[in-house]
C-alpha cells in the first residue's frame, strides 16, 4: 500500500470501512472517481465488490443513480440486503423476475436480464443513470445466458460509467481493449494475488500430504517426494493383497481399492482443524448419498448451544411450507443433518432448503457441505477447506476432466478473508489420480474468456425496432464475439501469406507451363472422383430421407446398424422435408427419434403392428409391453444385401474425357514425371489448404452480421418485419424473452392456445421451457386431456415448420419441445398434492426432485407472465394470469429467491 493519503469521495468512503483498501481496490476506485469505466479482474474472495460499492457511493454523493446487476436472483437478494443495511431502505430497491421493491430508488439491485429488458423497452428508469455495476461479468462466456451481458454493455448510454467485476481470466487485456472500443476510456485492473494463501494437499487413505515439494516454483512444478513414495508403496501393497485371493473360483489380481467413507474424511479434516469444508461431488445423487452416509454414522460436528440458532434459521426459511409436504420433501432427515452440522447443496434441492444451508454455513452452524459445482458460481459461501472427490465431471455430453479454470473456481472457495490465515484444497487420491496432472491443474493460469454472443430472434427484432437494420449490423460488428473473431483473422492471414510464399517456390520447381498444366489435369481428375463419391453419399442419404417420410404409424422397420440395431415400430411419423425424425420404439425397449444417419440403406415397412390410440412411451411398462408385442409379430430382420456393383465413376463421361486427356498430354511420357508429380501434389495440397484458410477468413469476417441478415430474412418472410419496419406481430415478439421465443409468438398469433383452461395452458407452454435430464427430447404428442393433446400437437407443428425454415435460411435450429413436464405441471396447477405432482413429473418410475420441480414451475410461471403481458387475445391473457396463480402455491411460492 502506498503512503499517499486518500482524497475526495474515496477518503469519505474508505473512512466507513472496517479495513484498509488493498492496492488493486484503491487503484480501481481512484480510476472510477477520475471519470473512467473500470474492468476489475481478481480471484474469488479478493474483495472486488468494494469497487462496485464505491460506484454506489459516488452515485449517491452526486445525486445520481446506480444500477447494481448480478447474474442470479439469490445474489441480487444478498446484495440488496447488504446495501439496504448500509444506506437504508429508502435509497435501495430490488428488481428480479419475482420481486419489485422500491424500483424508483437511487440504487437498484437487479438481475442482468432485467436491465437488458429495460434497455430494449427504453424505460424511464434509465433517466439520470450514472453508474452500472456488472458483478460476475465473466458470465458472458455462458453459452445459454452470456449474450445478455454483451447486449447491456453495447446498449448502455455512452455517458454511463461501467464497473465490470470479473474472476481472474488470462485474456483480461483483450477484454479490456474491447471494452475501451465500445465504452470509451476503460481502466483495466488485474490482481492475481489471493487474499488468503491456498495450500494444496492430496489425501491418500487417512494420510494427508502436501501436493507440492518445497522446491517448487512458478517456473518448475515439483510434486512432493513423500507423496509419490507413499502412493507407490500403497499401490504395491494393494497388488500384493489382491494377488491370488480367490474370487468366485478364480485367482489373480483384482482391484481392491475402496475410497475412505465420507464421514471418516470429514472427521479427519476436523482432527486437522480444517473445517468448515465444502466437498465437491459432481452429481446430485452423490451429494445426497454422502449426506445419508453421515446421518447413518456417528459423526456429529455440532455444538450443544447452537441448536436453538439452527432451529430459528430453519423456521425462518421453511416455516411456510405445508406440513403435509414435509415427509415427501425429506425434511426430517435434512433437519437431522443440520442439527449435527452437515448438509448437501445442489440444484435438485428445494430453494428454501438451499438457502437455509447457505445461511447456516456462513454463520458457522453447519461445518461440512457436500455440493455440486453450482455452489462455486456466485453465492458467497467461503470455507476453510475445499475437498475434491474426483477430477472428472459430466459436462452434459460426456465425462471430461476438470479444466484449470474449473479447478481454480472450485478451490477459490477455500480461505475466508479476515477469518482464516490460509485456505486448503484437498484432492482425495484414487488409483486413477495422476499427481502430476493434479499439480498441473493447480498451477496452470490459462483460462481465457470467450464470448458466447449470437443474435437471436428477440435480439434481432429489438435491434431493428430501436435502430434499423443498418445500425444493428454496425452494433453487432462491435460485439466482443466479433472482436475476438477479427483478432483470430490476423493469424489466419499470416498463414495464407506463408503458404503463398511456399506455393511460389514449388511453382518454380515445376519448371515450364506444360508440366504445371499436366499437374492441374491430375488434380481435376481427383476432384471429379471426390465429387462423384460425395454425390453417391448424397443420393443414398436422399433415398433414406425419402423412405423415412413415407413411413406410417405402426409400420415395423429394421434399423440396420448402430446402437439401436434391430426391429422398431413407428410411434409417430415425421414428414419434415430434408430431415425427418420419426419417433420409434425398438425391440430393446428404447424410445426415441431416429434420422437418415441411422439408415445407410432406405427404410422399408416389413409389416404392421397395431398400436393403442395413445402411447405413453415415457412409461417403462408401456415400453416393455410394446417391445414384447413387437418381438411377437414374427417379423425378422432381413439379411443386409452386400453393397457393391458399378460406381458412378465407371459411367461418368467427364471423368473418362479427363483421363484420356491425361494419357495424351506430352508430359505424360516424361521420365521424371513421377518425381515432378510429387512436387505437384504438394503444390495442390498446399493450394487447397490456403483456399480453406481464405474461406475461414471470409466466414469469420462479418459473421454475426450475416447471421443477423439470415434471421431478418426469416422474420420478413413471416411478417414480423416489413420494408425494414417492425410490425405489430414483431412488437409482440420483441417482448417475449424465451429460448423458443418465435414458437411462442407464432402460437399466440395463430390462436393455438385459445380455449384452454389455466392448468391446460400451463401444461402446453411447459413444452417450450422444460428440458429433460435424460436422453430423448420431446418424444411424441401426448397429454392428460384432449385439448392439451391438440394444442401440444399444433405447437409442435409450428416448431417443425420453423425448423424447416431455419434449415433453409442456414440458421441454428430452435430446441425441440419436450413433453416431460406436461402431466406434472398440469397435476400441480389443478390443485393435486405435491407427491402426485412430483411422481407425474418424473421419468422411468422415479419422482422428479423437489428443487427441479420448483425451478421448472417458476420457469413456466415466467413464460405465462410474458404471455399475459403480450397476448392480444384477452381470453388467453386472462387464462395465463389464472395459471400463474394456480402454480404459485405451496413449495413453489415459499422462499422464491
Amino acid at each position: 500500500m502506498t503512503s499517499r493519503s486518500l482524497t475526495g469521495e474515496l477518503a469519505a468512503f474508505s473512512a466507513e470501512l472496517k479495513f484498509e483498501l488493498d492496492p488493486f481496490q484503491r487503484q480501481s476506485c481512484e480510476a472510477l472517481e477520475g471519470g473512467h469505466s473500470v474492468l476489475v479482474c481478481a480471484p474469488t474472495g479478493a474483495g472486488k465488490t468494494v469497487v462496485g460499492e464505491f460506484a454506489v457511493h459516488l452515485a449517491l454523493a452526486a445525486g445520481g443513480k446506480c444500477f447494481y446487476t448480478t447474474p442470479i436472483k439469490a445474489l441480487s437478494n444478498q446484495k440488496f440486503a447488504d446495501l439496504t443495511a448500509r444506506y437504508g431502505r429508502d435509497e435501495v430497491g430490488l428488481l428480479t423476475g419475482d420481486q419489485s421493491i422500491n424500483p424508483d430508488a437511487s440504487v437498484v439491485v437487479m438481475t442482468t436480464e432485467v436491465l437488458r429488458n429495460m434497455l430494449y423497452a427504453g424505460s424511464d428508469a434509465l433517466r439520470g443513470l450514472s453508474y452500472v455495476v456488472m458483478d460476475e461479468v465473466h458470465y458472458l462466456a455462458d453459452r445459454f445466458r452470456g449474450a445478455v451481458w454483451e447486449e447491456v454493455i453495447l446498449h448502455l448510454p455512452p455517458e454511463v460509467r461501467l464497473v465490470s467485476l470479473s474472476a481472474t481470466v488470462s485474456n483480461a487485456e483483450e477484454f479490456g481493449a474491447w471494452m475501451e472500443t465500445v465504452r470509451g476510456d476503460t481502466a483495466v485492473i488485474v490482481d492475481e494475488t489471493r487474499p488468503v494463501p491456498l495450500w494444496q494437499h492430496v489425501m491418500v487413505g487417512k494420510r494427508m500430504f502436501d501436493l507440492f515439494d518445497p522446491k517448487s516454483s512458478d517456473a518448475k512444478v515439483v510434486v512432493d517426494e513423500d507423496l509419490q513414495r507413499y502412493i507407490k508403496h500403497r499401490e504395491a501393497v494393494d497388488r500384493m493383497d489382491s494377488w491370488g485371493v480367490p474370487g468366485r473360483g478364480r485367482g489373480g489380481p483384482r482391484r481392491s481399492f475402496r475410497p475412505m467413507p465420507r464421514p471418516e474424511v470429514i472427521a479427519r479434516l476436523d482432527d486437522e482443524g480444517l473445517l468448515p469444508a465444502i466437498t465437491f461431488i459432481f452429481s446430485r445423487a452423490g451429494c445426497d448419498g454422502a449426506l445419508a452416509q453421515c446421518v447413518r454414522s456417528r459423526l456429529d460436528l455440532s455444538r450443544e448451544d447452537d441448536r436453538e440458532a439452527v432451529d430459528a434459521i430453519i423456521e425462518k426459511h421453511t416455516g411456510d411450507l405445508p406440513k403435509s409436504d414435509l415427509e415427501v420433501l425429506g425434511y426430517w432427515e435434512w433437519r437431522e443433518g443440520l442439527h449435527r452440522g452437515f448438509a448437501a447443496h445442489h440444484a435438485g434441492m428445494l430453494p428454501a432448503f438451499r438457502h437455509t444451508v447457505e445461511e447456516l454455513f456462513v454463520r458457522g452452524l453447519v461445518r461440512a457441505v457436500f455440493a455440486t459445482e453450482t455452489l462455486a458460481l456466485g453465492i458467497n459461501m467461503p470455507a476453510r477447506t475445499v475437498v475434491l472427490e474426483r477430477l472428472v465431471k459430466f459436462n452434459g455430453e460426456s465425462h471430461a476432466e476438470l479444466t484449470p479454470g474449473e479447478y481454480t473456481q472450485l478451490t477459490g472457495r477455500a480461505g475466508r478473508r479476515g477469518i482464516d490465515v490460509e485456505g486448503h484444497a484437498v484432492v482425495l487420491w484414487q488409483p486413477e489420480v495422476d499427481t502430476s496432472a493434479v499439480a498441473g491443474l493447480a498451477s496452470t493460469r490459462t483460462y481465457p474468456l470467450r464470448s458466447s454472443f449470437r443474435p437471436g430472434y428477440n435480439m434481432s427484432i429489438n435491434l431493428v425496432d430501436r435502430m434499423g437494420a443498418a445500425e444493428s449490423r454496425a452494433l453487432l460488428e462491435r460485439s466482443f464475439a466479433q472482436f475476438q473473431a477479427d483478432r483470430s483473422v490476423v493469424g489466419l492471414v499470416r498463414g495464407i501469406e506463408r503458404n503463398e510464399a511456399q506455393l511460389r517456390k514449388l511453382r518454380s520447381q515445376l519448371g515450364d507451363e506444360s508440366f504445371f498444366e499436366y499437374i492441374q489435369l491430375r488434380e481435376r481428375i481427383r476432384e471429379r472422383e471426390r465429387n462423384l463419391e460425395r454425390q453417391g453419399r448424397t443420393d443414398r442419404r436422399q433415398a433414406a430421407v425419402s423412405s423415412l417420410t413415407s413411413l406410417r404409424r405402426g409400420d415395423v422397420v429394421a434399423i440396420p446398424s448402430g446402437r439401436r440395431q434391430g426391429l422398431a415400430v413407428i410411434l409417430e411419423p415425421d414428414a419434415t422435408p430434408g430431415d425427418p425424425r420419426p419417433l420409434v420404439l425398438t425391440e430393446d425397449k428404447w424410445a426415441g427419434r431416429v434420422s437418415a444417419a441411422d439408415f445407410p440403406t432406405p427404410a422399408e415397412s416389413l409389416g404392421r403392428l397395431r398400436l393403442p390410440k395413445h402411447v405413453d412411451h415415457r412409461t417403462a411398462r408401456v415400453r416393455r409391453d410394446l417391445a414384447s408385442a413387437l418381438r411377437s409379430t414374427g417379423i425378422v430382420v432381413p439379411r443386409r444385401a452386400r453393397t457393391g456393383g458399378k460406381s458412378k465413376a465407371a459411367d461418368d463421361r467427364d471423368l473418362q474425357t479427363l483421363r484420356r486427356a491425361l494419357r495424351n498430354h506430352p508430359a505424360h511420357a516424361r521420365p521424371d514425371r513421377e518425381q515432378l508429380a510429387r512436387i505437384g501434389e504438394r503444390y495442390n495440397r498446399l493450394e487447397r489448404e490456403t483456399e480453406h484458410l481464405r474461406q475461414q477468413v471470409a466466414a469469420t469476417t462479418n459473421s454475426l452480421a450475416r447471421t443477423f441478415d439470415r434471421i431478418l430474412g426469416l422474420l420478413e418472410e413471416r411478417g414480423y418485419v416489413e420494408h425494414g419496419e417492425v410490425t405489430q406481430d414483431g412488437r409482440r415478439l420483441a417482448r417475449i424473452y424465451a429460448e423458443a421465443d418465435l414458437v411462442v409468438a407464432e402460437s399466440l398469433r395463430q390462436g393455438l392456445w385459445r380455449g384452454l383452461g389455466p392448468a391446460e395452458l400451463a401444461a402446453v407452454v411447459s413444452i417450450l421451457v422444460f428440458e429433460s435430464r435424460q436422453e430423448g427430447g420431446y418424444l411424441g404428442a401426448s397429454g392428460p386431456t384432449e385439448p392439451i393433446r391438440r394444442a401440444v400437437d399444433a405447437t409442435i407443428g409450428v416448431w417443425s415448420q420453423l425448423r424447416t425454415d431455419e434449415s433453409r435460411h442456414r440458421l441454428a435450429p430452435t430446441r425441440e419441445p419436450d413433453l416431460g413436464f406436461v402431466t406434472g405441471v398440469y397435476t400441480w396447477a389443478r390443485g393435486d398434492d405435491l407427491a402426485d405432482a412430483l411422481m407425474a413429473s418424473g421419468d422411468r418410475g422415479n419422482a422428479l426432485s423437489a428443487g427441479d420441480f420448483v425451478r421448472w414451475c417458476r420457469q413456466v410461471i415466467d413464460l405465462l407472465d410474458q404471455i399475459h403481458n403480450t397476448a392480444d387475445d384477452v381470453e388467453v391473457a386472462a387464462t395465463a394470469s389464472k395459471a400463474v396463480r394456480a402454480i404459485r402455491r405451496g413449495v413453489v411460492a415459499v422462499d422464491a429467491a
